[in-house]
């Protein structure tokens, strides 16, 4: 058994019966619920969107080198440049060579997760630059010392007696402030640094291929604040978010929003193809492109689980997922968790050490019901069980145990071996079988089998 999963044990053993974790997701994920509800009732048809989105992205993946190729020429042509990134490794060497050639000493940067993946803000201060978050969930996690819990709302696990008690221990503001208080305060505090910001980083919901430009999309303003303001303006973004044309967003980013926060469409979205113009006034006199790999290549050449590469980081199956809701977000010890954290975190991280994130799920298929472009995400958390145990990543003691399983239920004679006795004698030598907080049910002495033929 890898450390990572022990430690998964341990952790979500702790997290899933604190009371007070549970009614603080319980009530947040309510809220997104409600809305979300809301959102995709305003569909004619959600269904067919649905279809349509899946269908966009499924071209998108199979012809992902062909459609990356346009994407680089295009924003080429439009004046950035454009880096590939094999690694983590080297995006980070890219992001510093920039800073220190512009002799940077502030950067902003938007919520992005592949920027979370990469680890930016700890290397990025490394060389002595201090790196910002400006999105107000990230801004909250980042003071708090802390990762975001959510790919959409990184701050999903605090209410806000917790955040107001936060400012108050880091800012000496008023004790039990609203969050109204809490956000012009921030962006007090924002504001002032992005007209100091010497860099401005974000990531990109899209990378369109037919126009070489990103597209964002984003409720508060930072992220068209943090690639205006700076004169230099780093995307840094996973391969798989490209789309091939730029009438696409007129499904995508609708639906996105739909299932990400329920809202009709947000109230910020940009698309940026490029530094300024010589005639135009505002924007970063420069533009690099970060296109990131990071085994993304690996996860591309499975035949069963490469559809994963279709997400839209919208968060919707991990709001679905009954695991993610009693566990919560720190427990996978990954940059995304959820149902399709667990499908990829095992091909980013390490598959002998995080497939048994794949087993982290009831198999109740509403992630796959959920999911905006159609991954039948049940399916391939099963597919990674599958390989685990083909590549001989799971236990002996799991193996073997899954061997008597499959033995005794392929006939009832087998099962009727052992009476309700001897059942319930074993149940008390393991007594800890479910758990410590059940208790093995009383088996009675004769199966239902026997019972049935008795009676009829």
């Amino acid at each position: 058994m890898s450390q990572e999963k022990k430690q998964f044990i341990k952790d979500s053993e702790n997290i899933a019966f604190d009371k007070r974790h549970r009614a603080t997701i319980k009530f947040n994920i309510s809220k997104y619920d409600a809305a979300v509800d809301r959102g995709r009732k305003r569909y004619a048809n959600l269904e067919l969107a649905k279809d349509r989105a899946s269908y966009i992205k499924s071209d998108a993946i199979v012809k992902l080198p062909q459609y990356l190729l346009e994407f680089e020429k295009n924003s080429q042509a439009n004046g950035a440049e454009v880096i590939w990134a094999e690694d983590a490794a080297e995006a980070i060497q890219s992001v510093q060579r920039i800073l220190k050639d512009n002799q940077a000493n502030l950067l902003v940067k938007s919520k992005s997760m592949t920027t979370e993946e990469i680890e930016l803000n700890e290397h990025v201060e490394a060389i002595g630059v201090e790196s910002l978050e400006t999105d107000l969930g990230e801004y909250i996690v980042q003071i708090a010392g802390e990762k975001p819990y959510h790919i959409v709302t990184p701050a999903m696990h605090k209410s806000k007696e917790d955040i107001s008690e936060l400012f108050h221990e880091k800012f000496d503001t008023p004790e039990k402030s609203t969050p109204q208080y809490l956000t012009n305060f921030v962006r007090g505090l924002l504001r002032e640094k992005f007209t100091q910001a010497d860099i401005g980083v974000t990531g990109a919901n899209f990378l369109i291929a037919d126009k070489g430009a990103i597209a964002l999309t984003e409720n508060e303003g930072n992220a068209m604040m943090t690639f205006s303001f700076p004169k230099i303006h780093i995307v840094i973004a996973g391969i798989e978010k490209v789309i091939p044309k730029m009438k696409d967003l007129g499904l995508m980013w609708p639906l996105l929003a739909a299932h990400g926060t329920g809202q009709q469409i947000t109230v910020y979205n940009s698309i940026v193809s490029g530094p300024k113009r010589s005639a135009e006034a505002d924007g970063p006199e420069k533009m690099y492109v970060i296109l990131l790999d990071n085994r993304r290549s690996e996860l591309y050449e499975k035949d069963d689980q490469f559809e994963a590469l279709k997400c839209i980081r919208c968060g919707a199956c991990l709001n679905a997922c009954p695991i993610y809701k009693n566990v919560g977000g720190y427990t996978y010890d990954a940059t995304y968790s959820g149902p399709i954290g667990s499908i990829i975190t095992p091909f980013y991280k390490g598959f002998s050490e995080y497939n048994h994130l794949s087993s982290a799920c009831s198999v109740c298929g509403k992630c796959t019901e959920v999911c905006p472009v159609r991954i039948p995400l049940h399916n391939m958390l099963l597919y990674n069980r599958r390989d685990a145990v083909r590549n001989g990543d799971t236990p002996m003691g799991w193996n073997l145990g899954m061997k008597a399983f499959e033995y005794a239920f392929m006939k009832r004679k087998r099962l009727d071996l052992l009476g309700g006795n001897m059942k319930n004698k074993l149940g008390k030598v393991k007594k800890d079988a479910l758990g410590d907080k059940k208790s093995l049910p009383t088996f009675a002495k004769e199966s239902f089998s026997k019972q049935w033929k008795n009676k009829h």
